[in-house]
């Protein structure tokens, strides 16, 4: 494996390194999380690593000349006060290094007989730092569910095609294997054609899954995780492998203005969807939804997987409200997610590992991998083509003058392009960036327009000694509470992940996360509509300044004074400055003035849909109602990217349903 850095870029490393961890124990050598950095960024490769190289540079450039022969103090004090305090963007910007110092620091594996083995890390120096136990060694009393793995849900891996295997021609060609591209590859080979799915990742079953999160995370996500906007206030989570964000995701299934599960005041999705020209049938699509629900079991979760962190936001959140006097906060709706996890109720249930963002290695995952995908394969003759980019759709010219898909031209795992018939048709549901691109290499006009967001932005609190448990034994994400205009969801992450959201500096960062079974948290999740569009390949998104940044500073505000509700002694909001908020403060007047733009939080979304939007005006829209490209015969696109604007709530089970939507209805190709 090729170094991914020159010797340059490692001194400079090593200097931020240890200058991150000023006046902190540190239980491994700062060379060993430059190494662990190194091994991450050899995965990742690609344009991140370019990216990355060059941050490195610029950082260097900014804190300074001979910061590396600099000591330590004096390269703590250049951090501060160039990249922990500065109002400058591009400052900002390189301040989110310090993340990947620290996931790189909390992410440490210690090398076993086998990837991923948790004997070898039993004695982890860095788990035990923070009290973490890994989930082989925890111990379960009576009725809890033990952490097993359960077997008979994988794809058959002789369904798994090498290049050299595919044909010619397939009837149907789908491009992307996740929650639109598995739903529509299934629905249209069980009405009898010959499909081959396509998938840009790798194919990695549920025993290939294991905890160390830097390995996933390299493997399992796109760009490693560090997928941003191209202002980089956003990081946008996405999978890449067989089953698409499906494998790594929290398995959250709600529908958009569910009676009893969504606020009552939220606006109604479909209606607004056809006062902009996307006419959906209500009854069909939450027959989709029920469709849907049935293959994968989706169900209320069981409090015992959520059993510490779930029930703190829940009962902070009635604590709260009990004293609010805003009749919408009143009317909130606070309730366990359903899922697709088990199902929940039976012998196969979530184990509540709290890894659920690096794959489940238990096979209890109910995601596309585990159901649509191993059906449409073993039942109805599908084949699945991994590690493979869909570069363009080749036309031809229907008798009606439309233009008909011909072929796909496909780049192969060994950068070698295949041009593969398509005899009946072709399925485009690659997620919202990269069906974009897509439809625009292949020369379909306007795609990648008014790209909505579900943004989110986590709050962690301390608790007093004794109190809540181990939030980090049990289900990542288990409650939430929809309060019309935004969402508050309990959240949990593993150690790596917990380091790199963790808000905070050198030692506090440090003292932080030596208190990691002492804090619960949770996020925040709000809809930012039609704010961006994918602009050279890569996603545009600036939030609204009047309209969007007063939701975050009021969700933000609303979550902090819930954790206190809840008993926390003090909260830490993913401000870039690192800033404590205690009980005693004017909450309120803190976010007003602590966020004054998008650079002063940290933001992520796992949602992004839109840029393909439905519309019966092709004018105003890439695909018509029946999510069929306009001007073309015989091109579908069936993932989040035809959402004409923001749904408001996680988007896994809506994307399920628009792909059953418009192909599980009847021949969509007739």
């Amino acid at each position: 494996m090729t170094a991914p850095f020159n010797f340059g870029q490692l001194k400079f490393l090593k200097a931020l390194t240890e200058a991150l961890f000023h006046e902190a124990e540190m239980v491994i050598s700062p060379d060993q999380v430059v190494a662990n950095v190194c091994d991450l960024f050899a995965k990742v490769g690609g344009t991140k690593l370019d990216e990355i190289r060059l941050s490195l540079t610029a950082t260097e450039i900014v804190l300074g000349p001979l910061f590396a022969a600099s000591r330590v103090e004096t390269r703590a004090k250049r951090i501060r006060d160039r990249l922990q305090n500065s109002q400058i963007d591009l400052f900002q910007d390189m301040a989110r290094l310090r993340g990947i110092i620290y996931a790189c620091y909390y992410g440490h594996w210690q090398p076993g007989v086998e990837p991923g083995d948790q004997d070898a890390n039993a004695a982890n120096p860095v788990h035990a730092q923070i009290g973490f136990t890994l989930p082989k060694f925890r111990q379960r009393g009576a009725g809890e569910m033990p952490i097993t793995r359960i077997d008979g849900r994988e794809i058959d891996p002789a369904h798994v095609l090498a290049a050299a295997d595919i044909a010619s021609e397939y009837d149907v060609i789908v491009v992307g294997s996740g929650a639109g591209g598995a739903v529509a590859a299934y629905n249209v080979a069980a009405q009898g054609y010959k499909v081959l799915i396509v998938e840009a990742g790798p194919f990695y079953p549920s025993h290939h899954i294991t905890h160390h999160e830097l390995d996933m995370v390299a493997e399992l996500f796109k760009h490693g995780a560090l997928q941003t906007s191209t202002n980089r206030d956003f990081v946008v989570f996405q999978g890449r492998c067989v089953g698409g964000s499906s494998t790594i995701n929290n398995g959250i299934c709600l529908r958009v203005n569910e009676a009893g599960r969504t606020h009552p005041d939220a606006p109604d999705v479909l209606a607004r969807w056809s006062s902009m020209g996307a006419p959906i049938d209500a009854a069909a699509f939450h027959a989709s939804y029920d469709a849907v629900q049935e293959k994968l079991g989706i169900a209320r979760i069981e409090p015992r997987s959520g059993r510490h962190n779930g029930p703190h936001l829940l009962n902070g959140w009635a604590a709260y409200a009990a004293a609010s006097q805003d009749p919408r906060e009143q009317r909130a709706v606070a309730d366990w997610f359903a899922k697709n996890f088990g199902p929940p109720g039976t012998a196969t249930a979530c184990a509540y590992c709290g890894y659920c963002n690096s794959g489940c290695a238990y096979g209890r995952r109910m995601g596309m991998a585990q159901t649509y995908l191993p059906e449409a394969c073993r039942d109805f003759g599908a084949r699945i083509l991994p590690g493979t980019k869909a570069d363009r759709i080749i036309w031809q010219t229907a008798i009606d003058g439309r233009r008909e898909a011909e072929a796909v031209r496909l780049v192969l795992p060994d950068g070698s392009k295949a041009l593969v018939r398509a005899r009946v048709g072709v399925i485009v549901a690659a997620g919202t960036i990269a069906s974009s691109k897509l439809l625009d290499r292949s020369d379909i006009a306007g795609t990648g327009r008014n790209i909505s967001l579900n943004v989110a932005s986590p709050v962690v609190a301390l608790m007093p000694e004794g109190v809540g448990g181990d939030a980090w034994d049990e289900d990542q994400m288990s409650s939430y509470v929809d309060c019309g205009d935004y969402l508050l969801e309990s959240h949990f992450q593993p150690p790596m992940s917990m380091a790199s959201l963790m808000p905070g500096w050198f030692a506090d960062h440090s003292a932080r996360m030596k208190n990691y079974g002492r804090v619960h948290s949770a996020g925040i999740l709000f809809p930012a509509d039609r704010r961006g569009r994918v602009k050279d390949g890569k996603l545009k998104f600036q939030l609204d300044r009047d309209a969007d940044l007063p939701v975050l500073r009021r969700a933000m505000a609303t979550l902090t004074k819930v954790h206190f509700a809840a008993g926390a002694l003090e909260c830490y909001p993913a401000l870039t400055v690192g800033q404590t908020v205690t009980p005693d403060m004017d909450i309120d007047a803190f976010f007003e003035s602590a966020i004054r733009e998008s650079d002063d939080v940290t933001l992520s979304s796992s949602h992004p849909h839109g840029g393909n939007a439905i519309h019966e005006d092709p004018r105003h829209g890439i695909v018509d109602p029946a999510c069929r490209v306009h001007g073309t015969t015989n091109v579908l696109v069936t993932d989040a990217s035809v959402f004409p604007g923001c749904i408001r709530v996680n988007a896994q089970w809506t994307t399920m349903a628009m792909a059953h939507y418009a192909t599980g209805r009847g021949d969509p190709f007739r």
